[in-house]
């Protein structure tokens, strides 16, 4: 077997103006000047405690503007103005690994639980996704313990594993992981912050996923004793 994860938000879904909006509302909660766009973004991939943290330091109202950008959230998300669009292609290359008997698919993001699972019944992704690792399960990218559970309810070892993802977070963790690490150059973080973390691949579309998800899969698997 091998293990495909994906990240969520740049690489799978765009979800980013309802994260550039929920921030900044935080932000203003606290009378606190909210980063601007760049800023804001280049944050995505984290848990939104560690991700406030590195934007304003240790010594902010972390909890409370956690629980700010929560609330915010959950309001942005039933206007359709911010709705979290999928990316081209993503939809037929989840259903062409899905196919697949030596492919479980998981997910492994800085979303809560409850904001991945608002997000697979929404674009009917609740059976294609095995694994579900989040912001609740494990520390924050770039920690590599998402991975690792993930590769432990699977029984597979890093080499058989594959993280797609759009954030130097992502990169990271899965070199610590010892997992392949793909990045994606649609997402929100450039390209350079990528290859910087360790990116084993840049792809520019879906399209250009498939041949190298289909390299990676096609070699023999090596099961954990």
């Amino acid at each position: 077997m091998k293990l495909v994860l994906f990240d969520v938000d740049g690489t799978l879904v765009d979800s980013q103006n309802i994260i550039v909006a929920s921030l900044r509302e935080a932000f203003l909660t606290y009378d606190l000047e909210p980063p601007n766009r760049e800023r804001s973004l280049s944050i995505v991939g984290l848990s939104l405690a560690e991700a406030f943290t590195v934007l304003l330091g240790s010594k902010a109202p972390i909890e409370g503007l956690v629980k700010a950008y929560k609330d915010v959230f959950s309001v942005f998300r039933e206007d359709p103005a911010y709705h979290e669009t999928v990316f081209p292609g993503a939809v037929e290359c989840l259903a062409s690994l899905r196919a697949r008997e030596d492919v479980v698919l998981g997910i492994a993001t800085g979303k809560s639980r409850r904001g991945v699972a608002h997000l697979l019944e929404r674009h009917r992704w609740a059976e294609i996704f095995s694994i579900i690792q989040t912001a609740d399960d494990a520390p924050s990218k770039p920690d590599p313990a998402m991975i690792h559970q993930a590769m432990e309810a699977v029984g597979v070892a890093g080499r058989d594993t594959v993280m797609i993802g759009d954030s130097s977070y992502d990169m990271a963790m899965a070199r610590a992981a010892g997992a392949l690490p793909i990045g994606v150059s649609w997402g929100f973080q450039p390209v350079a912050a990528l290859t910087e973390a360790g990116a084993a691949h840049i792809v520019d579309s879906y399209a250009e996923l498939d041949p190298v998800l289909s390299t990676f899969l096609d070699k023999p698997s090596n099961l954990r004793a």
